[in-house]
């Protein structure tokens, strides 16, 4: 029995291809490339696109089970015209995609240090600040623009504006924003613990859900975070709301517990910091459980 059992295995395996080490790493490449393409598809007007294409082919595998030779000849002729006008509607998209992939550092993707990541991260005294001012400048309605950078460098936005290097404060931001003030109009940039410029120019998203209400600034933040990795916090000047664009989407109407969780999300603080930080909140809970009794 188990001499048939290895005879079987052997010629099953002798019936295999060879595979080399390229073959390995050929695989993992395209996969990520595979990745990150239905990545960036899910997350542009290119997936309602695409999702078109889909229907649009599936009528093609009909015509063709059933031999509908006009459809199919109409069809073949029309496919060098649909690719251009693929490269036509979706040039913004892919412009940005280009631009992002000419940022990125492919290595850091795969290997990043610990020291990196806590030189580029801000503090929790850096949110304290900035869920400070924000609610100041709210109960003013006082509009404020506050980028956060993490991964992804915003040099090439802070260049587009005035040059502030100064540790983050409420105080420095709410001068910043105040009316009338040479530096009130566009976004600040925040690296670390740092407000690096302001008047800053950000782009627009051209996401056509969002709602229509949303002025240039909601639209600079959604646009900056489709772009980016960086956070953004937004205050309404209209009506003095809170708001943070993250990844592309807009989430509007925040208090200062939701402002700080948003902010904890994105920083990246190391695992040993997180889990202390839970063990004092717990311990700080057991004391009130105790004093309250």
């Amino acid at each position: 029995m188990l001499e048939q059992f290895g005879a079987f295995v052997e010629q099953y395996l002798s019936h295999m291809p060879d595979i080399r080490i390229t073959d390995v790493v050929e695989i993992l490449i395209i996969s990520f490339v595979v990745y990150h393409i239905m990545v960036w598809v899910r997350n542009t007007k290119a997936w309602s696109l695409l999702k078109g294409l889909i229907v649009i082919l599936g009528f093609l595998l009909i015509a063709a089970i059933f031999n509908m030779n006009t459809i199919l000849w109409i069809a073949e002729n029309c496919l060098s015209i649909a690719v251009i006008a693929i490269v036509v509607v979706l040039q913004p998209e892919l412009r940005r995609a280009l631009e992002q992939l000419g940022k990125k550092n492919i290595l850091s993707s795969f290997i990043s240090s610990e020291g990196n990541r806590q030189e580029g991260r801000f503090s929790d005294h850096t949110i304290d600040e900035i869920v400070k001012a924000a609610f100041a400048m709210g109960r003013t309605r006082t509009g404020a623009l506050m980028v956060l950078e993490r991964n992804e460098t915003l040099v090439e936005y802070e260049k587009t504006g005035i040059v502030i290097d100064a540790v983050v404060s409420s105080q420095l931001l709410i001068n910043i924003f105040e009316h009338n003030t040479p530096l009130h109009d566009g976004a600040v940039i925040i690296r670390g613990d740092r407000v690096m410029s302001a008047t800053c120019y950000l782009p627009l998203s051209d996401n056509r859900s969002l709602s229509k209400a949303l002025g240039t600034r909601h639209r600079a933040a959604v646009g900056i975070s489709e772009a980016t990795d960086s956070l953004t916090v937004i205050v309404s000047e209209e009506n003095g709301k809170v708001s943070v664009a993250y990844g592309g989407e807009l989430f509007s109407g925040l208090n200062q517990e939701g402002l700080r969780e948003k902010l904890e999300m994105v920083q990246d603080k190391p695992a040993e910091e997180v889990k202390k930080g839970w063990r004092n909140k717990v311990k700080g809970d057991r004391n009130e459980k105790k004093a309250d009794e």
